[in-house]
């Protein structure tokens, strides 16, 4: 972790070590929080089409194939 770095890098100012300190100890006392990306349109497009792909590549097993499938009528996509 940069902030880690910082503190004990002696090459770095006393205040910045300070200022690292305290925003690395606020950081431990929050919750950590989950960020997923947004969900839009062009990203569907592209699962999607990983999806059909999949139905379509001969090197992939029947299993694998039907699963596809299964998840593109989910999703509305064919």
């Amino acid at each position: 972790m940069r902030l880690q770095a910082a503190i004990k890098n002696p090459n770095v100012s006393n205040e910045a070590k300070e200022r690292s300190q305290h925003i690395f100890e606020d950081m431990e006392s929050q919750p950590e929080e989950v960020h997923y990306p947004m969900k839009d349109e062009k990203s569907d497009t592209r699962v999607n089409a990983g999806y059909k792909a999949t139905m379509k590549n001969p090197n992939v097993s029947t299993e694998a194939k039907e699963n596809a499938e299964q998840i593109l009528e989910e999703r509305g996509a064919i």
